[in-house]
């Protein structure tokens, strides 16, 4: 039996513990990095807007000129989620 390890989906450390279970029942981990943004996350995501992959994704299809309708459309979830991701990019950079 081999274990692996469980990565920080922001800073990629190995410096996780073990921070309770979800309503569902899924195991909820903290970064210990005192430089990481994250605070918890789950390895495995219920929902798939909840991935650090799929905000990458909308980002780049905003650059890349694509609507929110499309991007919602093309990565399955919804209007407003798209939204709420590029509002918070935005307000991360700085411009409002």
């Amino acid at each position: 039996m081999v274990l692996e390890p469980i990565h920080c989906p922001d800073c990629d450390g190995t410096e996780v513990i073990k921070h309770g279970t979800t309503a569902v029942g899924k195991q909820r981990y903290r970064c210990q990095n005192s430089e990481c943004e994250r605070s918890t996350f789950i390895q495995e995501y219920s929902y798939a807007a909840y991935g650090t992959q799929v905000k990458q994704q909308i980002s780049k299809m905003a650059i890349k000129g694509s609507g929110i309708r499309d991007t919602a459309r093309v990565l399955g979830i919804s209007t407003t989620t798209v939204m709420k991701t590029l509002k918070k990019k935005s307000s991360l950079e700085g411009g409002e």
